[in-house]
C-alpha cells in the first residue's frame, strides 16, 4: 500500500481555522486600554474613551477584513474535494499573510502614515491573490467538486477576486485621501451583494 505523503484536506482547513482564530485573538489583546485614574471626573473619563475611538475603528475594520477572508476561504475550500502539495503550500502562504494583519493593524493604530497603510493594503492584496490562485489551481487540476457548473466556478472565483481588487485600488485612493482609502473598503459589501444577486446559490 503506497504511503500517503499529502496532508489530508481536513487537516489543512482545521489548521487554517486555528490561524484565523489566533489572528483575531492576538489583534484583540493588542488593543491598549486607556489608563483611568481614580480621581477623574465623568467628563474626563468620557474624553479618554473618545480618544480611543480611532484605535477601536481600526480594530473593527481589521476584524471584518479577517472575517471577509475567512468566509472567502471556506467558500473556496467547501468545494475543493482533494488536495495536493501546491494547494497546501499556497494555503500556508495565504495564512502567513493573514497572521501579518494584526501586526499591520497595530502599526496603523500607533502611527497611521500613508506608507503603513500601503503596506497594510498590500498584505491584504497578496493574501487575496494567493486565495484566488489556489482556486484557479484547484479548478485547473480538477481538485474541485465535479457537480459544480461553470457558472458556479466563475462565481466563486469572482468572490475571491473582488476583495483583492478593492484592497489594491485602495492603495491608489490613499494617494488622494488616506481616510477615504479606509472607507473605500466598504465597496466590498455592495460588490458582494451584487455578485450574490447575479449568481444566486
Amino acid at each position: 500500500m503506497p504511503i500517503q505523503n499529502q496532508l489530508r484536506l481536513e487537516h489543512v482547513t482545521s489548521f487554517a481555522d486555528a490561524i484565523f482564530a489566533f489572528s483575531i485573538t492576538f489583534m484583540a489583546i493588542s488593543i491598549s486600554i486607556p489608563s483611568l485614574a481614580e480621581n477623574l471626573t465623568q467628563t474626563q473619563v468620557i474624553h479618554k474613551l473618545l480618544q480611543s475611538i480611532p484605535e477601536f475603528v481600526v480594530y473593527v475594520i481589521s476584524f471584518f477584513v479577517i472575517g471577509v477572508y475567512w468566509i472567502a476561504y471556506h467558500q473556496i475550500f467547501n468545494h475543493i474535494v482533494s488536495s495536493d502539495s501546491v494547494v497546501t503550500w499556497l494555503t500556508l502562504l495565504f495564512l502567513f499573510f493573514i497572521t501579518l494583519i494584526p501586526l499591520a493593524t497595530n502599526m496603523q493604530i500607533g502611527f497611521g502614515y500613508r506608507i503603513l497603510f500601503i503596506l497594510y493594503a498590500l498584505v491584504l492584496t497578496i493574501a487575496g491573490g494567493l486565495l484566488t490562485i489556489t482556486w484557479l489551481h484547484a479548478t485547473k487540476n480538477k481538485l474541485i467538486d465535479k457537480d459544480l457548473t461553470q457558472r458556479e466556478i466563475h462565481s466563486i472565483l469572482l468572490g475571491a477576486i473582488i476583495p483583492t481588487i478593492v484592497y489594491f485600488l485602495s492603495i491608489l485612493v490613499s494617494f488622494i485621501d488616506l481616510k477615504a482609502a479606509y472607507y473605500f473598503w466598504i465597496v466590498i459589501i455592495p460588490a458582494k451583494v451584487i455578485l450574490r444577486k447575479r449568481y444566486p446559490s
